[in-house]
């Protein structure tokens, strides 16, 4: 329906029960009932659409339809639902200060997906609670080509609009998978004959010391306790990141990322011809 809006839901009432079923997806409770997450922004609804997702409501603004046509169009093409709103009601549907003028619904089932079973390069995340360091974690995963994501339960949700922003739409690009305990996931990587790589404070090896190029594993914990101690016994390689002496510790979205980029640095290096 090329730049039509005429037959599509107008909603100006910021009373509307579809307003109330939107901001319930601003928390994990809400998003857990109804089965769907919130999109926010026009930068993330591009790269939901690139990615073929379906959207069970799109809704936006007259101005935002006006300055985005063509993305409009593809919105309404792969929407159940289409509603032109208000400002203020896009304001109240959406959890950012100054939203954009564009909100759509994904389904659960379109974000989550399982991590292929043996990675060359894989990230574990265990009991993170800043959403702004997981989102950074996932774009840098994705820039580094992090083929898999685990996570426990009890980290911050990924589905989370806050992690979703801050991760610039690359937690819609990378496999990830939630579960209750990472020892069976651990074990099974070492009878696959994975490395499973740990920092902690006073590793007896550098990151520089670790050879990348086998099937990697790479294990973070949360921002002040670190990884739990059954999970540690399970690494097979706790490693240091140098720093300067007065430096405690580096944030653990910064510790990931020179992490990943060593991995990926020896992996590229190993397939670039000489």
């Amino acid at each position: 329906m090329p730049n039509n809006t005429t037959n599509i839901a107008t909603i100006t009432s910021t009373q509307n029960p579809l307003v109330k079923q939107l901001r319930q997806l601003h928390q994990t409770k809400g998003r857990k009932q109804q089965g769907q997450l919130l999109l926010e922004g026009t930068h993330l609804l591009e790269v939901a659409l690139a990615q073929g997702k379906h959207f069970n409501h799109g809704c936006f603004t007259v101005m935002w339809q006006k300055k985005n046509p063509a993305l409009a169009d593809r919105l309404m093409a792969q929407s159940v639902h289409s509603c032109l709103v208000s400002g203020e009601v896009l304001a109240k549907m959406a959890s950012t200060v100054n939203p954009d003028g564009v909100v759509a619904t994904l389904t659960m089932d379109q974000f989550w997906r399982s991590p292929p079973p043996n990675p060359q390069l894989g990230l574990v995340l265990e009991r993170l609670q800043d959403p702004g360091n997981l989102g950074t974690i996932l774009r840098t995963a994705a820039a580094t080509g992090v083929e898999g994501i685990w996570l426990t339960s009890d980290c911050v949700d990924p589905t989370s609009p806050k992690v979703l922003r801050s991760s610039a739409g690359s937690s819609l690009l990378l496999p990830q998978q939630q579960l209750e305990s990472l020892p069976p996931l651990l074990e099974k990587f070492q009878v696959q004959g994975l490395q499973l790589i740990a920092t902690v404070p006073q590793g007896t090896q550098t990151l520089w010391e670790i050879d990348f190029q086998r099937p990697t594993i790479v294990i973070f914990g949360s921002e002040g306790q670190g990884l739990s101690a059954p999970v540690l016994e399970l690494t097979t390689h706790q490693v240091a990141i140098p720093q300067a002496p007065q430096v405690e510790s580096l944030n653990v979205a910064i510790a990931v990322g020179v992490m990943l980029y060593e991995a990926r640095r020896q992996q590229w290096a190993a397939s670039t011809p000489k």
